[in-house]
C-alpha cells in the first residue's frame, strides 16, 4: 500500500461493507485501489470471531491463588463438619455447621456488609502476622446463647443491642470451642496459637488492614432447630502470605490411611486403660415357662443343658470375648479365663 491514506468516505465504506459481510468488503477495498485481505502477508481477523474479555478490577486484585483457595475451601469444609459436631455437643441437640463460600474481597467490602451491632471477635493468631477475624450474626448468636440458658430451639425475636457482660462470657464458650477446632483444622499447615484479644459490637471501630487490603471471606452457615445464621472468619491475605506455599502444595492433607506406630498404639493403649466397661458372665441357658417361674422360690435347682465342665462365655460391653471356669477364690465366686474366643465363633 506504501504511504496511501485512505479518504473519509473510503473509511466508512469500509466500516459498512464488514457489518454486511466479507465479500462486500473486499470489493470494496478493491475498488478503493487496496490489496484485497486474502493477498496480504497479515490478515485481519475474521468478522464472526469475537475476543473472550476478562474484566479485571485493579481495585479489587486476586492475591490470592485459586490453588490455595481450593485448599482453604478443603480444609475448612471439613472444619465445619467437625465444629458442628463439637457445638452439637455442646448445646446438646443438633448443629449444622455449614461452608457456604470462601471469597476474596477488600476489607472495607467486609466491614461495611456487616450489621451493627454485630459479635465481631479479633483474634490473634500466632506465629501469623496481624489479626484474624471472627464475625458471628446476631440471628443465631442469641438462640445459641438462650438454648445455653436452658431454651429451646424454636425461633426467638432477634435482637438489635450489643452484648452484655454475661452474655459476653457465654460466647466465649463458643469462640473457644471455634479457635479449638480451628487449630485442629490448620495443624497441619501452620501450628496456630489463637485466642480472643477483645469482642467488638461495631465492626467498623476495628480496622486491622488498610481499607483496600485483600482478604479471604470463609462463610459458614449455622442452622439451630428451625434458626439459621452466618458465621464469618475473615483472613487478611499478609497474614497468610508467608505459608501461602504451604497452601498450594497437596502436603497438608493425605488420602492413604497412615500406619499405625509405636507411638500411636501407646497413646491409643493410654487414652482406653482407664475405661470402664461391663463384665457379664453366662452360666448357662435354659427356657422354663411363666408358671414356674412365678413358682421358683430360693433354693430351688433350675436344670439346664449346659454341661458342667463345658467353658462358660463372659461378655465384655454385650460382645462374647473369653471362654471362662466358674470357681472360688478367697472365699468370693470367681471365674478363671481360659482363653480367647476367636472372631470367627464369635460371629456366628
Amino acid at each position: 500500500m506504501g504511504d496511501e491514506v485512505l479518504s473519509q468516505a473510503e473509511v466508512e465504506s469500509l466500516l459498512n461493507a464488514m457489518e454486511q459481510g466479507g465479500g462486500a468488503a473486499q470489493s470494496v477495498a478493491a475498488a478503493g485501489g487496496m490489496e484485497p485481505a486474502a493477498n496480504r502477508r497479515t490478515s485481519a481477523p475474521s468478522v464472526g470471531r469475537k475476543a473472550k474479555v476478562t474484566p479485571y478490577d485493579f481495585k479489587r486484585p486476586e492475591r490470592v491463588g485459586k490453588e490455595q483457595m481450593r485448599a482453604l475451601q478443603t480444609l475448612h469444609e471439613g472444619f465445619g463438619r467437625n465444629y458442628g459436631a463439637a457445638l452439637s455437643a455442646l448445646l446438646r441437640t443438633i448443629v449444622e455447621v455449614k461452608l457456604t463460600s470462601v471469597d476474596q474481597l477488600t476489607y472495607s467490602e467486609f466491614v461495611f456488609s456487616l450489621e451493627n451491632p454485630t459479635c465481631f471477635n479479633l483474634l490473634k493468631a500466632d506465629p501469623l502476622d496481624g489479626n484474624l477475624i471472627l464475625d458471628i450474626n446476631p440471628s443465631i448468636l442469641f438462640p445459641i446463647i438462650d438454648r445455653l440458658l436452658g431454651g429451646g430451639t424454636e425461633p426467638t425475636p432477634i435482637e438489635r443491642r450489643a452484648l452484655t457482660e454475661i452474655e459476653l462470657r457465654l460466647v466465649a464458650c463458643i469462640t473457644d470451642l471455634f479457635l479449638e477446632e480451628l487449630k485442629k483444622a490448620w495443624a497441619n499447615v501452620v501450628e496456630l496459637e489463637l485466642s480472643v484479644e477483645r469482642v467488638e459490637s461495631n465492626p467498623q471501630l476495628v480496622q486491622i488492614v488498610p481499607p483496600n487490603e485483600v482478604v479471604v471471606l470463609i462463610g459458614f452457615e449455622i442452622t439451630l432447630g428451625g434458626v439459621r445464621g452466618m458465621m464469618n472468619l475473615c483472613i487478611p491475605f499478609n497474614s497468610i502470605e508467608r505459608v501461602a506455599h504451604q497452601l498450594s502444595s497437596n502436603s497438608w492433607f493425605s488420602y492413604a490411611k497412615a500406619s499405625a506406630t509405636d507411638e500411636t498404639r501407646g497413646t491409643i493403649r493410654e487414652q482406653v486403660s482407664g475405661s470402664v466397661v461391663e463384665l457379664e458372665v453366662t452360666l448357662a441357658r435354659s427356657t422354663i415357662t411363666s408358671a414356674d417361674l412365678f413358682q421358683l422360690r430360693v433354693g430351688d435347682i433350675i436344670a439346664t443343658e449346659h454341661d458342667v465342665h463345658a467353658p462358660l462365655e463372659v461378655t465384655v460391653s454385650g460382645v462374647p470375648k473369653f471362654h471362662a471356669r466358674a470357681g472360688v477364690y478367697k472365699g468370693r465366686k470367681a471365674i478363671e479365663l481360659l482363653g480367647v474366643i476367636e472372631k470367627e465363633a464369635r460371629s456366628k
